[in-house]
């Protein structure tokens, strides 16, 4: 089965990567890296009670999907 890429996955993906890499740099570079950590997770938590992500807008101008194909219309 072919795996369809739309913006929920996507989001989740660039964050938990985006937390990751921060993560690597403080460890490795610099402790001042654990603020981007902190933006990403405090932008998650917003987007939870607000339903805004600047991410969801951009992939969505991009044509992202926003299910898979299988769920629309179910």
């Amino acid at each position: 089965m072919k795996e369809e890429f739309y913006i929920e996955r996507i989001i989740r993906t660039v964050a938990g990567s985006f937390v990751m890499i921060s993560l690597l740099l403080a460890h490795f570079h610099s402790p001042y890296w654990l603020l981007f950590t902190g933006f990403v997770g405090l932008n998650l938590f917003q987007s939870g009670f607000t339903q805004f992500c600047p991410m969801f807008t951009i992939l969505e101008k991009f044509g992202v999907p926003r299910f898979p194909k299988e769920s629309c219309g179910k």
